[in-house]
């Protein structure tokens, strides 16, 4: 895609990272993504997409090259200046990672910890502007009236977009999200995803999202990136991601199988 001058957001220079086994998950990775753009990386399983992902916040060390993140190494950061590019930093998982005794609201609140002392969360004390933000991410995301419901007792599609409320009210200026529908059912795929692209779209968050479906990247993203065995093969706009693209990252049989993960 073309580089828009100052406005790079995320930057990978020439990233690789190798497992203790020997085995290579990422392969001199060289790109960046800029302000605003929701990014889709697709591939196989095991194809990289999440130490990719996880590398942008060093949930995975790298062991090579440098990710510059708000014009900041986090490859390099240490103590305060890592918790701090960590702080603008959203992460939604497959799994939810939600307390699920806790509340809605409980849940939500806990995007806010990075901006206070750990004495202050362990006591709850929460300042009356972090409960507007968590309940204005809640009405964002059509969750307003379950902010004192506990998370367990809330669908599947209804915690994950808690996790999204989470991420909203950390006032992250990136989103990551790592197969943030993979276990739900096609009508609340839809639902979440919806709630991402708007996201997106008002408040002008970086997303980078991954995902198996390519029916999924084509419609939601506004650029895919392929992976396939820890290289980037594919980079560019869902415009330019023809079938023959789509070739190069599956095979035929796996890229079947990605466009019935939808249809189901």
């Amino acid at each position: 895609m073309m580089m828009k001058v100052g406005n790079i957001l995320i930057e990978f220079k020439h990233v690789s990272k190798i497992y203790p086994n020997g085995a290579r998950g990422l392969k001199d990775i060289h790109l960046h993504i800029d302000k605003g753009e929701f990014v889709v990386i697709v591939g196989l399983s095991g194809a990289g997409k999440s130490t990719l992902l996880r590398s942008i916040n060093r949930l995975h060390m790298i062991t090579e090259g440098e990710i510059i993140v708000n014009q900041k190494s986090i490859t390099r950061a240490k103590g305060k200046e890592l918790y701090e590019i960590r702080r603008d930093i959203g992460m939604i998982f497959q799994n939810f990672n939600l307390v699920r005794r806790s509340s809605v609201m409980r849940n939500v609140l806990s995007g806010r910890v990075g901006y206070h002392s750990t004495l202050r969360m362990v006591l709850g004390l929460f300042p009356n502007r972090d409960k507007e933000l968590a309940l204005e991410a809640l009405e964002r995301v059509g969750l307003r009236e379950k902010a004192y419901v506990r998370a367990d007792q809330l669908s599947g599609g209804q915690q994950q977009r808690v996790s999204i409320a989470r991420a909203l009210a950390q006032e992250a200026n990136i989103i990551l999200a790592d197969e943030p529908v993979a276990s739900l059912d096609p009508l609340t795929t839809r639902q979440v995803m919806d709630d991402l692209a708007r996201i997106n779209q008002e408040l002008h968050i970086t997303m980078v999202v991954n995902l198996h479906s390519v029916e999924l990247a084509k419609e939601y993203a506004t650029r895919i990136i392929g992976l396939r065995d820890g290289e980037v093969v594919f980079d560019g706009a869902v415009s330019e991601a023809t079938d023959e693209v789509f070739e190069q990252i599956y095979t035929k049989e796996d890229k079947k199988h990605a466009k019935m993960r939808v249809a189901e």
